[in-house]
């Protein structure tokens, strides 16, 4: 197993440079749609603008959730809570810690999915 700060910041860095191309391709639909007066609900091309628009800032509330879980696990860390399952107080397993760095419980305590 990997150490787990190194797996946090190495996932803070790729989620930082993914949130950057994500704003820059935000940015730059948003200055396609101003150049252009094409009638973006019957684009025979396929996606609309707007939908796009929506798509990207999807993926960048994500992006921006996972950098928020990082922070919160390397604070974890800091305070030597990292890997103690909130829930039960129990080690959460390595083997989750090592495909879910930011698990806050084990997989007893995990609630299902919505």
């Amino acid at each position: 197993m990997t150490d787990p700060r190194e797996r946090l910041e190495a996932e803070r860095r790729r989620t930082t440079r993914r949130l950057a191309q994500l704003r820059g391709d935000f940015d730059e639909v948003v200055e396609a749609s101003r150049d252009t007066n094409a009638d973006d609900e019957h684009d025979p091309e396929g996606a609309t603008i707007a939908f796009e628009r929506s798509q990207i800032d999807t993926l960048v509330r994500l992006a921006d959730q996972t950098l928020t879980d990082v922070d919160a696990a390397l604070a974890r860390l800091d305070a030597g809570t990292y890997g103690t399952c909130e829930v039960c107080g129990r080690p959460i397993d390595p083997e989750r810690l090592e495909v879910r760095p930011t698990a806050r419980t084990c997989v007893g305590c995990t609630p299902p999915p919505r």
